[in-house]
């Protein structure tokens, strides 16, 4: 059997496997790579530990022991506090400001926006009785937003590619339709899980988090509870007496302005400098976590008591194994195998639609960067035949090959996985998992049925 195809078939078998049985998949991945990277590619173990995803494990670890002491010192629940504020109490608004601020930090060029703000928002989501799931899906999809924007990162990169091949393009083209997509995701989500994923009434879980910060756990989210349905959960609503009337506390009435000490200014300043050496400097987010992180553990050894506890060590093993995985599958070709098949067949709408599943598929465990710097030139043969709109189809593949970056195996994914607050995070990365297949599934379909199909752009 060929090596291309044998990998596809092995990842098939994984995911069944790693579904069907309580094990983290990123054991089975590693095993995977190393089988199949030695038995049937004839790969060092030097060679298949090269593919393993060394950027991302410094980034995961950096991310959450910094905010696993920011989140020791209380300076995470003081930001909420103030996230509430800035919606005046509106519960149901505040995955809207994340959304926001996502997509302002990556269309200025924020390649780990995510990285900033999951950590503040699933902090946030875990205070108010916000919906994990929803709150997380709307920082990576805001970000997702504002990712082609001309001043961002892929923005730059796609339309850099296009001018290089001589492909027209049209910058504010390939900016909005991600942002529309992503956009009208995010309103799906509101509508449909929005109102009881936030509610108005403070929990039983505010007023344990008034008497203790570091408490805080969740109702049930669209694809069942995150959080063991127990007395003294989210799923309790605490009344208070009011004569004959049983009647519900504001959060704000009862919480107490705090005082900001020493350590969370620290902590403030240095969440400030994180996104403004990622932002403006371009600094490896991951180097800058950490080095921010051993200043303010240095500045205050007591406060970080604890803070390496909170790094999502099984999120580090189960990302790393299965992109370790994925690069012993690029080496086999599998990725290069598919796309050359596709762009064979002929049929321009059909190799269209085809790509954008190519794309989609690929990226949930890829670079989306490096897909589409594949796909696009891949593209170009059929593209100058003139049956399909180049802008068309590149926005349809930006679309594809990047709103599946909800997935716990891409970067934005782990990230909001690493930082979720949940009691069971196995049943929190299962809820991820089904929500990323469904758009793998109907994604790159709704591109191209919207943008390539009626060939309007």
């Amino acid at each position: 059997m060929e090596p291309q195809v044998l990998s596809i078939i092995v990842l098939v078998l994984m995911f069944a496997v790693g579904t069907a049985l309580p094990i983290n998949m990123g054991v089975l991945a590693f095993v995977a790579a190393f089988i199949l990277g030695t038995l049937s590619l004839g790969m060092t173990t030097d060679q298949i530990i090269a593919g393993f995803p060394s950027d991302l494990f410094l980034t995961l670890v950096g991310i959450t022991y910094l905010f696993g002491i920011a989140q020791i010192n209380g300076t995470i629940d003081l930001l909420v506090q103030w996230a509430v504020r800035l919606v005046g109490g509106r519960v149901r608004l505040i995955p809207w400001v994340f959304f926001v601020v996502s997509a302002l930090l990556t269309s200025i060029g924020a390649l780990f926006a995510v990285a900033i703000v999951a950590p503040l928002a699933m902090r946030c989501a875990a205070r108010h009785s916000v919906n994990r799931l929803l709150m997380g899906m709307f920082v990576v999809h805001g970000a997702l937003g504002g990712a082609f924007a001309p001043t961002s990162v892929y923005g730059g990169f796609v339309n850099g590619v296009m001018a290089d091949r001589g492909l027209p393009s049209s910058p504010m083209t390939v900016f909005l339709v991600p942002l529309v997509f992503n956009l009208a995701i995010g309103l799906i989500w509101f509508v449909l899980f929005g109102k009881r994923a936030a509610p108005d009434q403070p929990t039983a879980a505010d007023e344990a988090w008034q008497n203790d910060p570091g408490t805080g756990v969740g109702p049930t989210s669209p694809f069942g509870p995150t959080t063991a349905d127990q007395p003294g959960s989210d799923s309790e609503v605490e009344p208070r007496s009011s004569g004959n009337v049983q009647t519900l506390a504001p959060a704000a009435e009862t919480a107490p302005t705090p005082r900001i000490t020493t350590g969370q200014s620290l902590t403030i300043v240095g969440i400030l400098v994180l996104a403004a050496g990622t932002v403006i400097f371009q600094l490896d987010v991951g180097f800058l976590s950490m080095a921010i992180a051993a200043v303010l553990a240095i500045a205050s050894p007591k406060a970080q008591r604890g803070a390496v506890d909170k790094i999502s060590w099984s999120t580090v093993l189960l990302i790393g194994g299965v992109l370790t995985y994925v690069s012993v599958m690029q080496e086999a070709g599998a990725i290069d195998y598919a796309s050359s098949a596709v762009t064979g067949l002929g049929m321009p709408l059909l190799a269209g639609l085809l790509l954008c599943y190519v794309g989609g598929i690929s990226s949930a465990f890829a670079s989306s960067v490096g897909i589409l710097g594949a796909l696009i030139p891949l593209s170009v043969p059929f593209l100058q035949q003139g049956m399909i709109s180049p802008t068309g189809m590149v926005a349809a593949l930006a679309v594809a090959a990047t709103v599946v970056d909800v997935s716990p195996f891409s970067t934005n994914g782990a990230l909001v996985l690493a930082n979720a607050e949940v009691e069971n995070r196995e049943r929190f990365y299962r809820q991820m998992l089904a929500y990323s297949g469904i758009v793998v599934a109907l994604g790159p379909l709704l591109a191209w049925l919207v943008v390539v199909l009626p060939g309007w752009l």
